[in-house]
């Protein structure tokens, strides 16, 4: 069985910050989650610009008019 129990590692310490439910002796894996205060870096991405197509394509005014195909479940 799993469970995960939170604390802080400082200066070569460990101190939990809730108590187990584990009274007897047991294997434990320590996880690293990092520092507190880091925050992550986005990269800028290469995409499409806004704008760029504009005046390359046209909506037809019969757009959004129901398609005769459908005309008969209307």
């Amino acid at each position: 069985m799993y469970t995960a129990v939170n604390g802080i590692y400082e200066d070569g310490n460990l101190i939990l910050t809730e108590n187990p439910p584990i009274t007897g002796k047991s294997k434990v894996v320590v996880l690293f989650l990092g520092e507190q205060d880091e925050t992550p870096r986005l990269e800028p991405s290469k995409g499409v610009k806004l704008g760029s197509l504009a005046g390359q394509y046209t909506i037809p005014d019969n757009f959004n008019d129901p398609l005769d195909d459908l005309r008969e479940y209307m």
